[in-house]
């Protein structure tokens, strides 16, 4: 190769990253970031309330600072709308997931019910925000929520109608709506008594509850 010649294949482009995978190290690393102030963002808003939460205190909770958190979302009320969005969407395609996995109705609602108690037990903090906090987002971010939720509620509806083919789709409703209240508020209700629930005490018995009021003949 003679002096002042490029040679092939290399990038022309002052500081150019040569490192393979640089690029998907940065995008890992920005997703990390936001999840780790979604994270915090469920917690404190659960604790203190969406409106005593600012954004400096969110980044410090994530390890960032406050105007950092400017890079990953537009303002408070987009790290909520993010938050309760990313959730509802979680739980639709995961029990999307649960049907499609078995032909078998019963074995789907019990794989359903699972489902739910694992999320009820794994973040009752984002089921308190919901409860709390849903008026605080945007008119836009309410109305795609509850799509997504209400897209979830036919997720059960459809199961339980191979169950009870008797039984009207509004009853069939009721039931599951029932059932997410009963699991997502115990393990709420417990907390914030000052007393943490065990998962091996809570699972069976929330599991059992569930699946009694879903199967039990109507009157």
């Amino acid at each position: 190769m003679q002096p002042g010649q490029t040679r092939p294949g290399a990038s022309t482009q002052p500081g150019a990253s040569t490192r393979p995978g640089a690029s998907t190290q940065r995008s890992q690393a920005k997703e990390n970031r936001r999840q780790a102030l979604l994270a915090a963002a469920a917690s404190l808003f659960a604790v203190n309330g969406f409106n005593r939460v600012s954004l400096e205190d969110l980044g410090a909770a994530a390890g960032v600072s406050g105007p950092a958190v400017y890079r990953h979302f537009s303002g408070k009320q987009a790290v909520l709308g993010d938050l309760l969005l990313t959730v509802s969407r979680e739980l639709l395609d995961g029990g999307r997931r649960v049907v499609a996995e078995t032909a078998d109705p019963r074995i789907a609602l019990d794989r359903l019910v699972e489902f739910q108690v694992d999320f009820a037990l794994g973040k009752p903090d984002v089921i308190r925000v919901q409860d709390r906090d849903f008026s605080n987002l945007t008119e836009q971010d309410q109305a795609e929520v509850r799509a997504l939720q209400r897209s979830y509620v036919e997720v059960w509806v459809e199961v339980l109608a191979a169950l009870h083919p008797a039984m009207d789709a509004a009853d069939l409703r009721m039931r599951a709506h029932a059932t997410f209240g009963l699991i997502n508020s115990t393990p709420h209700s417990v907390r914030s008594h000052g007393r943490k629930m065990a998962s091996k005490t809570a699972r069976p018995l929330l599991e059992s509850m569930a699946l009694a009021a879903l199967t039990v003949e109507a009157p």
